[in-house]
């Protein structure tokens, strides 16, 4: 990703978008890995049967890590399993994988595709947790700004508690780490499901927020499980 706006022209773009979260994510649908067979079929004619058996990785991942899960909170190990998981999907530019200058590729299209860049990572690892039963209160998808790089780059933060330092997992180091370990990056604003915050002073903007590419993601997060 190489951003070309400013962080706070994206934020005039800024939505509510509660509403669609809840309609694009199905309230009381089963699981976002349980994957339509219309769905399966379609990848396999555009990516070939690899696609669907590193799809079936993926769901089976999310799955044990579920089923481990359940009543141990390990949240810390599940963070492992799956920013280990996405970091080996190779990176491509948008321009170079889709053909245009800013795409926010679905878990699928990452995973089917083989490929995505920082956005992809981060959004991969942001579903998959939530799947696992990570709640989202500890999850923001956050952008932020690669000094050394000297570019514009999306990560995932985890908070153990609202106001604990985030855990930053990130395609750029394998290694997760707390944020005051990563002076490489600088926090401009993160978004989960819920609300979005401009992390310069944590102020909290209000209301399940997203910017276009988000919801154009969503949008597409629904068309996917329409059976």
């Amino acid at each position: 990703m190489h951003e070309r706006t400013r962080p706070h022209r994206r934020l005039a773009g800024l939505v509510s978008a509660f509403v669609l979260v809840c309609l694009t994510l199905g309230m009381g649908r089963a699981s976002l890995i349980d994957l339509p067979d219309r769905l399966l079929a379609a990848v396999e004619k555009r990516w070939g049967k690899p696609a669907l058996t590193r799809l079936s990785v993926w769901q089976r991942m999310v799955r044990d890590r579920r089923a481990a899960s359940i009543g141990q909170g390990a949240d810390g190990s599940n963070l492992q399993h799956v920013n280990g998981f996405f970091n080996q999907v190779p990176y491509f530019s948008d321009l170079a994988h889709w053909g245009v200058e800013d795409y926010w590729a679905t878990p699928v299209e990452t995973l089917a595709s083989f490929g995505g860049d920082c956005e992809d990572y981060a959004i991969g690892k942001y579903f998959s947790l939530k799947e696992i039963g990570v709640p989202v209160s500890r999850l923001r998808i956050t952008y932020v700004r690669a000094v050394n790089l000297n570019v514009s780059h999306m990560v995932l933060a985890y908070y153990k508690t609202p106001d604990a330092e985030p855990l930053i997992l990130d395609n750029l180091m394998s290694e997760i780490r707390p944020a005051s370990q990563r002076t490489d990056l600088v926090p401009v604003y993160g978004f989960n499901d819920d609300d979005l915050w401009f992390t310069q002073g944590g102020a909290n903007l209000g209301g399940a927020s997203n910017v276009r590419l988000w919801r154009d993601l969503l949008e597409k997060l629904a068309r996917e499980q329409q059976v």
